[in-house]
């Protein structure tokens, strides 16, 4: 389970309601069917009109990617891994990771070791790697990009409910309370519709964003690992090329725990 999404909703929720408190507006006032169905239904109708089907279908697990963390190696510990291989490559000859492949803890490391030990040119596997690299960062930000434009649809489409609300107001021109309640209720489309594009929709897209980047540097680490494997490089020049990747605070824990051992 993702906490920081769990606590990001529940204090926005928080947010909405304790607004709503502090400026008197009776929490009835979301119980608004209309309102709630224009909006999510609207909304789902627009991205659906807004991607192709073989998109729409991942919605679902794009959902599963936003409340859930999925279990990675840490990058120390993928550095550490690497260091690994390169004193064992030293020892027993390069041909002898293909032992190791099974056993590597990332699917990226696997299919870099494979590349590795085939044989390939280096920039062949280079190019390989790079490309792949690529290709995920693609198919992440298509993903993104189905929340991003809800967000951008659903405050749309709540300005577009409170349109619709005022109209149904106007037949209760005469009765002065009515008329009061229908424009009440019709500023509910716009509540719903700016809550969850930008509460909601638009957060999400950035989540799978920032998500997408940590893998991209992961297996840039990885990529740079093997390519210096490939280059025949001194295991301590493996170690300086992949810590340049990790963050200050990565490195002074790797280099600690480097100390320790």
């Amino acid at each position: 389970m993702n906490i920081t999404t769990i606590i990001g909703l529940i204090l926005s929720v928080v947010g909405l309601l304790g607004g709503m408190h502090f400026k008197h507006v009776p929490f009835s006032a979301l119980g608004n069917p209309a309102a709630i169905f224009m909006i999510l239904i609207g909304t789902t109708g627009a991205v659906l009109n807004a991607f192709p089907l073989k998109d729409a279908k991942n919605i679902g697990k794009l959902f599963g990617m936003v409340f859930t963390d999925k279990k990675t190696v840490s990058n120390i510990d993928l550095i550490n891994q690497i260091m690994e291989y390169a004193y064992f490559a030293r020892k027993e000859g390069m041909i002898s990771l293909e032992s190791k492949i099974d056993a590597a803890p990332n699917p990226f490391l696997k299919r870099g070791l494979s590349l590795l030990v085939s044989g390939m040119s280096s920039d062949s596997i280079n190019d390989i790697m790079a490309e792949e690299i690529a290709a995920m960062e693609k198919r992440h930000a298509a993903n993104a990009q189905i929340f991003t434009q809800a967000g951008t649809y659903a405050p749309t489409l709540g300005v577009l409910g409170a349109v619709v609300g005022l109209i149904a107001a106007m037949g209760n021109m005469s009765d002065q309370a009515a008329l009061g309640n229908a424009i009440s209720a019709a500023f509910m489309a716009t509540i719903y519709g700016i809550f969850t594009g930008y509460v909601l929709w638009h957060p999400f897209a950035n989540k799978l964003k920032r998500k997408s980047k940590y893998e991209a540097l992961t297996n840039t680490i990885i990529m740079e690992g093997i390519m210096c494997l490939v280059g025949g490089e001194s295991p301590i020049e493996v170690e300086e090329k992949c810590i340049t990747f990790l963050s200050l605070t990565e490195r002074e824990k790797y280099l600690k725990q480097k100390t320790k051992g």
